[in-house]
């Protein structure tokens, strides 16, 4: 059984489990003497949510068939879930958290993640969402890659920043190879955007004012976000070698943490203390 499959299966015996749990009398319902099913039957619920009986049957059958939020909504209302439960079934149905919890996740863990990067001092660390655009840094990520709060919100986006800015360019010691492992990343996480206006703006854009883009975008290069290291040439500091890592945040999986980590080679953790006590 494939992925897929076994993702759907998993689905249906959810929708069941909850259908299951529901009372006629919750819905005004006569329970009748000869009701078999614990719970509402699928007739009932699929009225009640305004969804087509026989494609509730699908879905719950584990069927290949395309779900909407807005069905996934009447679901969630009509079946009383809970916010993880909400969660696990937009999860299941769609492989991502519904848009307005992302925002909550976001604004709840927002001061705690802050948090942790003012305490990675020598390490420059920033937050990225699906988009690519950079949400959160530290004091160490503006004095190395740029002034973040003086950016607008399209010179934060980590792939046009990496293609528009020339300061940018400069900056990474092998712009070239930084640059294509950089767009088959994105192009690996915003599969589920194609097509999103915002989407098709950033790409039109960036097809537009860079050479290099239009060249490599085509080729359709696929990559994860790898660990390694990197070579930063600062106008202050001078070369810095630096290690970096990217973590996933549970609570927020559309949230990436990038780390920055300066080496002994080439006087890196030195320069980077010294650039954190210039300010």
């Amino acid at each position: 059984m494939s992925g897929g499959s076994e993702k759907r299966k998993e689905l249906g015996n959810f929708l069941k489990s909850r259908r299951a749990r529901l009372s006629p009398d919750q819905f005004g319902l006569p329970k009748g003497t000869r009701r078999k099913v614990q719970g509402l039957r699928r007739e009932e619920l699929a009225q009640i949510a305004g969804i087509g009986l026989t494609w509730y049957t699908w879905l719950e059958q584990g069927k290949d068939i395309q779900v909407s939020a807005q069905v996934l909504e009447s679901l969630v209302s009509v079946m009383q879930l809970s916010a993880e439960e909400r969660d696990h079934l937009y999860k299941l149905a769609l492989g991502q958290l519904p848009v307005d919890q992302t925002a909550s996740l976001q604004a709840d863990l927002t001061p705690i993640l802050q948090n942790f990067m003012n305490d990675f001092e020598m390490c420059p660390a920033y937050v990225t969402d699906q988009r690519w655009d950079v949400l959160l840094w530290n004091k160490a990520a503006r004095l190395v890659f740029g002034d973040f709060e003086k950016m607008s919100e399209r010179e934060r986006n980590a792939l046009w920043r990496c293609f528009a800015s020339p300061a940018y360019r400069r900056l990474m010691g092998d712009w070239e190879s930084h640059a294509k492992r950089l767009m088959a990343q994105f192009r690996s996480t915003s599969t589920p955007f194609v097509g999103e206006s915002w989407f098709k703006e950033l790409v039109a854009d960036l097809m537009e004012i860079s050479p290099e883009f239009r060249e490599w975008w085509p080729r359709y290069d696929i990559l994860g976000t790898p660990i390694g290291k990197k070579m930063i040439r600062h106008p202050r500091a001078g070369e810095m070698m630096m290690e970096h890592i990217t973590f996933r945040v549970y609570d927020a999986p559309e949230l990436k943490l990038t780390v920055y980590r300066p080496l002994a080679e080439n006087d890196s953790a030195y320069k980077m203390e010294r650039l954190m006590a210039e300010g």
